[in-house]
């Protein structure tokens, strides 16, 4: 059974772009509701996909280095990368749907 992995700006590199798996990074704060509707989504895609994918969750306020390079203009938000490279993103609540049809697409 996979979780998701809090990080901060020093570990994005090595724990995302370093990754030898794609990562799904979730972006979020704590006073955030939307955010609270999310993370069990989030965590349901953590262990449904743990044989695929890693998915790291960073909170944005005290991380504003990897918030503004990956310009998240608002929370929840979500970056897939895979290689280095982002090839997916998400802004706002969401449905599980559609976080499956961008892990799916990308996996």
């Amino acid at each position: 059974m996979s979780s998701t992995i809090a990080i901060t700006d020093s570990e994005f590199e090595t724990q995302v772009l370093k990754a030898t798996q794609p990562v799904l990074v979730y972006f979020w704060a704590s006073w955030c509701g939307p955010c609270r509707l999310m993370t069990p989504l989030i965590n349901s895609a953590a262990q449904t996909y743990s044989d695929r994918l890693k998915v790291v969750k960073m909170e944005v306020d005290p991380n504003p280095t990897t918030v503004a390079k990956y310009k998240v203009e608002g929370v929840p938000a979500l970056r897939l990368f895979k290689n280095g490279e982002l090839i997916g993103s998400v802004e706002g609540i969401d449905s599980k749907q559609k976080i499956t049809q961008l892990l799916e697409s990308h996996l």
